[in-house]
């Protein structure tokens, strides 16, 4: 079976500037998937095009065997969440009427604000940690505690695929774990994750599939036992290091040493 989203052949633009050429992915089904590489190599902006809010310059986005492009955009909502980098959110606005915004797609005239769209938002919120800050506004907050919302948004929205870039910024190593947990429970009960992640050894311990680029393309695919080396960490990071199987998990674990 064909994987629900992938990438084929896409060039990806900002203004003048190409960010990649002839760049194709696959997502594999069911699979959390980690996007690693160093700074500036294209990882956002391929989660971007995923989303479809970069339009390629060639190339297209396909999601369940169509252009997404060519798909309305309610439909791609209820299938498809994403948690960009650097979100936006109106002034004063509250933290329980932030997530509720995530079931906006499953709405319509016909169908308004359901005992289900409670449910879901208790869930996500309950699932981020976040219940006991549903009546504060959201700038009253830490950046950590931002970013868990943001979290529990993207969950609220209930997609069987979820994009998320960067979802561990701002927040420290246990509520990293906490989240990195929580997303392989989701993937466990079936959600397809994407996430772009800088930690290495927490992308290499949680993540069952790797897209390592640099500089725009896809260096390498694969589980993190099949793919992870000293030679990968030098193509795509630069960087001289050990690579040994982590003591906990027996995945692989980097130890840097220094510059390449």
């Amino acid at each position: 079976m064909t994987d629900r989203l992938r990438a084929e052949g896409l060039t990806l633009k900002y203004d003048a500037r190409i960010i990649s050429e002839g760049l194709s992915v696959s997502v594999p089904d069911g699979a959390f998937t980690a996007v690693v590489g160093p700074n500036a190599c294209g990882k956002s902006t391929l989660l971007r095009a995923l989303a479809r809010l970069l339009p390629p310059e060639a190339g297209q986005v396909v999601l369940d065997g169509k252009a997404i492009s060519q798909i309305p955009s309610r439909e791609v909502a209820r299938n498809l969440g994403l948690l960009p980098q650097q979100p936006f959110a109106p002034d004063g606005i509250t933290v329980a009427d932030l997530v509720a915004r995530g079931r906006f797609p499953h709405q319509s005239f016909l169908r308004q604000w359901s005992p289900q769209d409670e449910a879901a938002v208790e869930r996500a919120l309950k699932q981020t940690g976040t219940s006991d800050l549903a009546d504060r506004p959201l700038t009253d907050l830490s950046g950590g505690q931002r970013q868990r919302v943001w979290v529990a948004m993207a969950l609220a929205q209930d997609t069987p695929i979820l994009l998320l870039d960067e979802p561990t910024t701002f927040l420290d190593i246990v509520h990293q774990v906490e989240l990195l947990e929580m997303l392989v429970q989701l993937n466990r009960e079936g959600r397809t994750i994407v996430a772009v992640l800088h930690e290495l050894n927490l992308a290499f311990r949680y993540a069952g599939h790797l897209v390592a680029m640099r500089d725009g393309a896809v260096v390498a695919t694969g589980a993190p036992d099949d793919i992870v080396s000293a030679a990968l960490m030098r193509e795509v990071f630069g960087l001289d290091a050990l690579v040994m199987p982590d003591p906990l998990t027996d995945r692989p674990m980097v130890i840097p040493r220094g510059p390449a």
